[in-house]
């Protein structure tokens, strides 16, 4: 696929950005770029390839390892920390630069009446 140049001014417009006529031509070439990796990666065989829910694979219920079907390689889950405080307790020193305070807390001006 190739774009010509009113498919450029055409996109522009769509996605509301001022595209100047001397920036029209440079821009056609970098999407024309773009659309020819696009049609490298469409190349790819990915036949036995699992599709991926998330960047991390998951473990199974009970825990341990998950083996995907493609090869069976195992892999394990992300650890997962307790969601716990681990920093604060100091709101004088988080508050030092508020403009007006009450107590603990920021003032802010009322926007809603």
């Amino acid at each position: 696929m190739s774009l010509d140049h009113a498919t450029v001014r055409r996109i522009a417009s769509l996605a509301r950005i001022r595209v100047e006529d001397h920036e029209v031509a440079a821009l056609c070439h970098e999407l024309n770029g773009i659309l020819g990796w696009i049609e490298q990666l469409n190349e790819v065989d990915v036949s036995g390839v699992a599709p991926l829910t998330g960047a991390t694979a998951t473990a199974p219920a009970g825990g341990g390892l998950a083996t995907g079907s493609a090869g069976g390689a195992g892999h394990r889950s992300m650890p997962m920390r307790a969601d716990v405080v681990t920093d604060g307790g100091y709101p004088d020193k988080v508050l030092s630069n508020a403009p007006e305070r009450i107590g603990d807390f920021y003032v802010v001006p009322k926007v809603v009446e």
